[in-house]
């Protein structure tokens, strides 16, 4: 299938054009700059593409509506296309004997893959972008940006882990370790309690003694008290008695007591407490940093765990892609790029790449076999004959837009009109069919 007849008014910087690119594989649209022949190509995009690709304002300034009409195989299949400055439009397919397709833009649909791809273009685009136009074509049988989805999130929860444990590996260096130490913490109040036992004790006999300096005091007090009692006369003996009886009980309470011990050194046990409570800070921060050190291993683990997930996604990404039916043999993807015969894309040859370039946008136009070839002029001889080639060979029809308004082949575009077929002037063009008064599927 082939456009036998392009009709386009008001279309962007074009006014009344009708083009006949007759049996020819290659149609050159020439002319200057912003004399309309970008406006052609887009006028076909937009016809058979739709809403997706129309301009925003579509229609020639000064002018309130536009239309664009296209014969495809004789009118085995005619499009037509309108839009006006409201943003409305209408679109009708009809088939040789004027039954119309009810979906008409579904039906469109189903020609091509892409009307609008571009071999040169896609000769330009950097590798990424390259890739993505070939992603955009290809069906696979896994969802690439589902895993892909996947694999950012694991990618940056690996990189929250990764940040997590390259801190926490951080402090655990920062941490001191100690050696030769028992397994469990001393036992600090079994020293604690042995020290204040033997205070408690210290106490009593401090006590005890101070209540032995007493009686010994009140023995000489009443030593002095007895021998003034003495040198009082008889009235006096009897308090004598009395108080020699006291004497004698007090003294021989002192003479039964048991001596007193001695005081017990709690130095000894001070220091056992001093060092103990140093061992045991010691042991609580060597079981912090053995819990340090199974942190840092369980959080390297989860992302050597997500590191797997991501690089198995990718796997499967890479084998959809293998398994994946390409539009030119030897073409394959991979990393983000675009390989042909094993070689990235970019260092094959420039001739290649056309060629290469080229038999894709075919491949993705089965039943529609038509091409849009923008800036043209950047070919040079042997990339015009080898774009003729194998338009040829493969039944294409090839739109070119080629800067300049000299020769004798081609439509030359003037001020949005054709100005010239084949170097002669060319007729009046026809006005398109009016819309007819029935309700047709919105453009």
């Amino acid at each position: 299938m082939r456009i036998t007849k392009f009709q386009a008014e008001n279309f962007k910087k074009l006014r009344v054009v009708e083009i006949n690119p007759g049996d020819g594989a290659v149609v050159p649209i020439r002319g200057r700059n912003a004399q309309g022949k970008s406006s052609v190509l887009d006028a076909i995009q937009a016809a058979l593409g739709g809403k997706s690709v129309m301009p925003s304002k579509p229609v020639r300034s000064g002018q309130d509506e536009g239309a664009i009409r296209l014969e495809i195989d004789g009118g085995e299949l005619v499009v037509r296309r309108t839009f006006d400055t409201e943003g409305g439009g209408q679109i009708i397919v009809e088939s040789a004997d004027g039954a119309r397709f009810p979906s008409p833009q579904k039906m469109l649909d189903g020609l091509y893959t892409s009307v609008a791809f571009d071999p040169l273009e896609f000769t330009r685009a950097k590798p990424g972008e390259q890739f993505s136009i070939i992603r955009s074509l290809v069906k696979l049988d896994v969802d690439p940006e589902k895993l892909e989805g996947l694999n950012l999130a694991d990618f940056e929860n690996r990189r929250d882990i990764n940040r997590d444990a390259k801190t926490a590996a951080a402090q655990l260096q920062a941490m001191a370790t100690h050696a030769a130490l028992p397994a469990e913490p001393i036992d600090e109040a079994a020293l604690e309690q042995e020290i204040a036992k033997a205070a408690t004790s210290n106490g009593e006999i401090e006590v005890r003694r101070a209540n032995r300096d007493n009686a010994i005091g009140r023995l000489e007090i009443m030593a002095i008290d007895i021998a003034a009692i003495e040198t009082r006369l008889a009235d006096l003996q009897e308090q004598l008695t009395q108080a020699n009886s006291a004497r004698d009980e007090l003294k021989a309470k002192l003479d039964a007591a048991d001596p007193l011990p001695d005081p017990v050194d709690v130095s000894e046990a001070q220091e056992r407490l001093r060092e103990a409570r140093e061992t045991n800070r010691k042991i609580a921060e060597n079981k912090i940093r053995h819990a340090q050190e199974l942190n840092v291993a369980s959080l390297e683990k989860k992302a050597d765990a997500l590191t797997k997930q991501i690089e198995t996604r990718n796997a499967e990404i890479a084998a959809a892609f293998e398994r994946a039916e390409m539009p030119v043999a030897g073409l394959t993807l991979s990393e983000g790029g675009v390989f042909f015969g094993g070689e990235p894309f970019e260092q094959t040859s420039s001739a290649e790449q056309l060629r290469v370039s080229t038999a894709i946008g075919m491949a993705g136009n089965p039943k529609l076999r038509v091409m849009l070839v923008r800036d043209a002029s950047l070919l040079d001889e042997e990339g015009e004959k080898l774009l003729a080639t194998m338009a040829e060979e493969h039944g294409f029809q090839l739109w070119m837009e080629t800067v300049g308004a000299t020769g004798k082949v081609g439509i030359v575009m003037e001020d949005g009109a054709v100005a010239t077929i084949d170097g002669e002037e060319a007729p009046a063009p026809a006005p398109i069919e009016k819309r007819r008064k029935v309700k047709d599927a919105p453009a």
